[in-house]
């Protein structure tokens, strides 16, 4: 049997380029300590360029729906894509990993199918939307965290606590309140309050402990996601 070159030549290229995407995209993940990493990416990347080229070329060898193996790679990865997504305390996380992993298996599909310059592009505006968007979202939006803020006041005989002052405070260190709940223990003359904020990516909170501590007699302070 006759080994065809240019057909081998065109398979390594391609395979060789989806590799290169995958590890593109692969790194940008890990260097965001995400757990969609390097490995993953390359190997959905030339996956899918292996089925790309199965689509592209097995119907000129049998009889067959060219179409078909494309749309299964395509319906397939969402439950690749569905494990990078995790609930961590208020938050969700692995959204833009899930993203990637479409992406990625999209460029390898077209790579494995011919289409390099289209699948370049994509890479390429891929990686720029990952890194440049981000400080855009820092610097525009940057209250992204949910978490839960816990207050806990001593009255010390006072009537009553100036709830506006915290909340003003809070406020003041960029912080959003979307909800509130407050509980007393009367016997030890305790005030509890719980708020659930969207919090600025920040792990300093020392200047907001001690404008609290200026409010009242703050006894207790803790955030969790």
């Amino acid at each position: 049997m006759e080994i065809d070159y240019r057909f081998v030549f065109v398979c390594v290229f391609r395979i060789a380029l989806s590799f290169m995407s995958g590890s593109v995209l692969g790194l940008e993940r890990k260097f965001r300590q995400q757990v969609i990493g390097l490995r993953t990416l390359i190997l959905i990347s030339e996956s899918a360029t292996l089925l790309g080229m199965l689509s592209l070329f097995v119907p000129n060898v049998m009889p067959g729906d060219a179409e078909r193996i494309a749309a299964q790679v395509v319906s397939g990865i969402g439950f690749l894509g569905g494990g990078a997504i995790m609930k961590q305390g208020l938050n969700i996380k692995g959204l833009t990993s899930a993203a990637i992993i479409w992406a990625t298996a999209a460029i390898g599909l077209s790579i494995g199918m011919g289409f390099y310059i289209p699948a370049l592009i994509c890479l390429l505006v891929s990686v720029l939307s990952l890194v440049t968007l981000e400080r855009f979202e820092d610097r525009h939006f940057p209250t992204v965290r949910v978490k839960s803020l816990h207050l806990t006041f001593e009255l010390d005989g006072e009537k009553k606590l100036d709830m506006e002052a915290v909340k003003s405070a809070i406020e003041k260190h960029g912080f959003i309140i979307s909800d509130f709940n407050m509980s007393r223990i009367i016997a030890n003359d305790i005030m509890i309050l719980h708020y659930s904020v969207k919090a600025p990516r920040k792990n300093d909170f020392s200047e907001l402990i001690t404008e609290l501590g200026e409010v009242g007699k703050l006894s207790e302070f803790s955030i969790t996601d």
